[in-house]
């Protein structure tokens, strides 16, 4: 049976069909989920996938917190279910509370749109489970607020227990230990700031992003097995 995946769609958001098109082109069944859902108890995973979620008027992401869809996101994320944050995404995550720290202009004030390469630094998440530590990867970035910051006690605490999944080999933004993604303490919530979905073939400039997609739908599948 294939995996449901649920790709979370605020007003703004922007890159709910590559991530789509990326998950069924490895055999998962990718929906979008209108951000008016108050359920996703039917989903196997879900995604938070990149854009200008309500414009961004305040701060990325701090108005689509309060979006009814997120309830439900919280439950499931509650009940072990995983939950992946990209860019934008990320920003959602952190101004919700499902993940620590968040996310500030980049250093320099300027947007990043290039290949960038970051290293799996923790095996310990859904998206990072069964895909070796030190396996460096070549990924998209495009952001302005990507730079990802943290009280030390927090950045301490995370790097204590292996929950830096990604870190940057150079960091283009600024971010705090060159961190590009991060999980829960249960593994089962990641934010990164690249993109996945836009690497997901050598016609992108890089098929990388499917390590962490099967490895997302590897664990998605361990969770539909166990709620049967």
């Amino acid at each position: 049976m294939a995996a449901r995946v649920g790709v979370v769609v605020f007003p703004g958001t922007n890159c709910e069909h590559d991530v789509a098109e990326a998950l069924e082109g490895l055999g998962a069944q990718a929906e979008l989920v209108w951000h008016t859902a108050t359920s996703v108890a039917a989903m196997d995973a879900l995604v938070l996938p990149g854009g200008f979620a309500h414009g961004d008027y305040l701060r990325p992401g701090a108005i689509a917190r309060f979006s009814p869809v997120m309830a439900a996101v919280q439950d499931f994320a509650a009940a072990g279910g995983p939950v992946v944050g990209i860019c934008n995404g990320f920003q959602v995550l952190t101004e919700a509370h499902l993940l620590p720290g968040a996310l500030q202009k980049n250093r320099g004030l300027s947007f990043l749109c290039q290949m960038t390469e970051v290293e799996v630094a923790s095996d310990r998440s859904v998206l990072t489970a069964g895909v070796e530590v030190g396996r460096r990867l070549r990924l998209p970035i495009n952001h302005f607020e990507g730079n990802y910051t943290a009280d030390p006690s927090v950045l301490a605490e995370l790097e204590a227990q292996s929950r830096v999944v990604l870190r940057y080999v150079d960091n283009p933004n600024g971010s705090d230990a060159a961190i590009a993604g991060i999980c829960n303490e249960a593994g089962n919530v990641v934010g990164l700031m690249p993109h996945p979905e836009r690497a997901s073939s050598e016609l992108l400039g890089s098929s990388d992003g499917l390590v962490l997609l099967q490895a997302l739908l590897a664990s998605a599948g361990r969770a539909l097995a166990h709620n049967r």
